[in-house]
């Protein structure tokens, strides 16, 4: 029996976020040593809130670490409209009871500390603003060589963005630490915008959804509402991405991925390019590879995963509360 892949999960919950962490915090094949706030769909202390009601909420079999989101320039100066999607907490206003905690570390030591107890061992998936992972590699100049795999749920290669014509929302947000990373020795996996767009979730999804007496079912059937409206009044279309979740996807069934090595940036400046992903695409390119990038994936195995992944997650929080 293979051994369950260690991982943190960097989020900034957000309802796909929230989709994520229901799925890989039951998965057999994920070992979830810890979870780490950061802002980006809601402020950085709304962000620790919502993860650590998510986490207490659907009460894993083994609670993992938590790391507290810190404030940040790039977090200051972001635009607010940019967190309207699921709400001004993220949630859709769900409200989920948390109880208050005196203290909590802040997410970069806890990335440094479960790297360095587990060197090589330690996939991060970075779902996201890459503001914890660069804090974190600039806190142990180490740590990039010390981790297993980063999986970045971001950028696009030839797609437009998603927050501007050029950008992606969570490289948008911190430029400047998605440069850091992307520059730095780690190994790295960029699950792009040309991949995630690709799958739509319809409403026809809450027929398939784990039953409302479940935690992940009442969890996501609270939830889940306010993404198909934000998405039907933002982007006009009757379904939602779900991008975070098919990062996860990459993680746990990478054969089901199409991925090639590129040598990728970020643009830090311009008026229209900041947070704007570019790879060096041509024959020859100028830098050395620096990143695998999925380009493709096969879209309906994939979408069979997530619906039969939520529906075990449910299944095993039922027999582990037995």
């Amino acid at each position: 029996m293979e051994m369950a892949r260690k991982v943190i999960l960097d989020v900034d919950p957000g309802v796909d976020d929230a989709l994520a962490l229901s799925f890989a915090l039951f998965h057999p094949g994920l070992d979830v040593v810890a979870v780490t706030a950061v802002g980006g769909n809601c402020s950085p202390a709304q962000a620790t809130r919502n993860m650590q009601a998510i986490v207490e909420g659907l009460d894993p079999p083994r609670l993992p670490r938590m790391g507290a989101a810190s404030e940040s320039e790039a977090d200051s100066g972001r635009p607010a409209e940019g967190r309207g999607l699921y709400g001004p907490d993220g949630l859709g206003g769900a409200d989920l009871p948390v109880a208050e905690r005196q203290h909590m570390l802040p997410a970069e030591k806890v990335i440094c500390d479960q790297v360095r107890a587990a060197p090589d061992a330690i996939t991060i998936v970075a779902l996201g603003p890459l503001t914890n992972i660069a804090r974190a590699f600039q806190r142990d100049p180490e740590l990039p060589s010390l981790v297993g795999r980063v999986v970045i749920a971001g950028g696009a290669v030839a797609v437009s963005g998603n927050y501007t014509a050029a950008a992606e929302f969570n490289i948008h947000c911190d430029p400047v630490a998605a440069q850091a990373v992307f520059r730095s020795a780690s190994t790295k996996t960029l699950i792009p915008l040309d991949v995630t767009n690709r799958i739509t979730l319809s409403y026809d999804l809450f027929n398939q959804l784990p039953d409302e007496s479940t935690r992940v079912g009442a969890l996501l059937r609270k939830i889940l509402p306010s993404a198909f409206r934000g998405y039907r009044q933002r982007f006009g279309i009757e379904g939602i991405h779900v991008h975070d979740t098919i990062t996860l996807m990459a993680v746990l069934y990478p054969e089901l991925f199409m991925a090639q090595e590129m040598a990728g940036n970020v643009e830090t400046m311009g008026e229209l390019t900041t947070g704007m992903t570019v790879f060096d695409r041509r024959r020859i390119p100028s830098r050395q590879y620096n990143m695998e990038v999925a380009m493709d994936l096969e879209k309906e195995k994939v979408i069979e995963k997530i619906i039969r992944g939520l529906n075990s997650a449910a299944g095993r929080e039922e027999a582990s509360a037995e």
